[in-house]
């Protein structure tokens, strides 16, 4: 076998808790046309007199709240979910040359800088594996559009391919469901499954993008697994920006309303987050969970992402075996 390069890419985070970092990260975040697109000029003026200026504070203070000593629970997670597979990988093909590494679309370590790392160890063959379940414009492609823009630097471009999706593949779906079924064994299960899937603005599945179907799917497939019927769980969509509207329902809204309506127990979960991130552990274990009990409800309890555990593991390489097996994968 060739020598392999598999980069597994996570969306990115600040180096620190801190306004100067925190608004470096959002200025190159937030300035890629695939995660907002408005138009540049109009977009600029609000990023820079607007956004950046008066969220990036609030955004030190929601990241301080999270931060695991020096490092994101994103990055920390993430790292530690990339050097399990690896390991694993290297017990599955003992003979086989393979090199893993964690890249991020924004911030460091690049995916540009991983491509040119993994060329100058000889790896002859890349695979790259967004953390990404359900494919959109806003997350997936933008790891597209970087690999495509490293490889245009780039002389002698290795064979590659990539995962584009997989919010339905049964090891996926078997991982959230034994998450599910752990928290209720040690919990006791609550009168309503909440799954919170991040949102995107409603324009851009009018445009195509497939996002909201694939976490439709993922949350049917997830609720037949665990037996749940209707009127046992519902999906909703957090984390909107701007005045805009977004995927509904939306998760905060929703919180809200069933306490107000009456429930008292909720358990939420977010199938669209590989990781724990600022997302997870502030916004829904953090601010939903208050807006529950100021509104009524006696507990919200958050169930983990996947993290660095031995199912996402597994699930890891069952995505990349295609590749190194040579069976069935999109190569480019």
């Amino acid at each position: 076998m060739k020598s392999t390069g598999i980069v597994f890419i996570n969306l990115g985070t600040p180096d620190s808790p801190d306004t100067a970092a925190v608004r470096k990260f959002l200025r190159e975040f937030l300035s890629d046309p695939r995660v907002v697109e408005v138009p540049r000029v109009i977009w600029v003026l609000i990023l820079y007199l607007i956004i950046l200026p008066f969220r990036s504070p609030r955004a030190v203070r929601n990241y301080k709240q999270v931060w695991m000593n020096d490092i994101s629970p994103l990055r920390y997670f993430s790292q530690r979910l990339v050097d399990g597979t690896g390991r694993k990988l290297e017990v599955d093909y003992p003979d086989a040359d393979i090199h893993t590494r964690l890249a991020m679309t924004y911030g460091d370590v690049s995916i540009a800088s991983t491509i040119d790392e993994l060329i100058d160890l000889g790896c002859e063959r890349l695979f790259f594996v967004p953390l990404y379940p359900q494919y959109s414009a806003t997350t997936t492609a933008a790891v597209h559009d970087q690999i495509c823009k490293a490889f245009s630097a780039i002389r002698d471009i290795p064979q590659w391919g990539w995962v584009k999706s997989y919010y339905d593949h049964p090891a996926y779906i078997s991982a959230l469901a034994s998450t599910v079924r752990q928290h209720w064994s040690e919990n006791g299960k609550a009168e309503l499954l909440l799954m919170s899937f991040h949102g995107i603005p409603k324009r851009n599945v009018e445009l195509g993008d497939p996002y909201q179907a694939h976490c439709e799917k993922t949350a049917e497939a997830l609720a037949l697994e665990l037996g749940l019927i209707d009127g046992e769980w519902i999906s909703t969509f957090q984390s909107r920006l701007g005045k805009a509207e977004w995927l509904q329902p939306y998760t905060d809204k929703t919180v809200i309303s069933l306490a107000r309506n009456g429930s008292k127990t909720l358990d939420v979960i977010c199938p669209a987050f590989a990781v724990e991130c600022l997302e997870t552990l502030e916004e829904i274990a953090g601010e939903a969970r208050e807006f529950f009990v100021e509104n009524g409800g006696n507990e919200l309890r958050y169930i983990p992402c996947l993290n660095d555990g031995e199912a996402h593991q597994n699930l890891l390489i069952s995505l990349c075996r295609s590749f190194l097996e040579e069976k069935n994968v999109n190569f480019r």
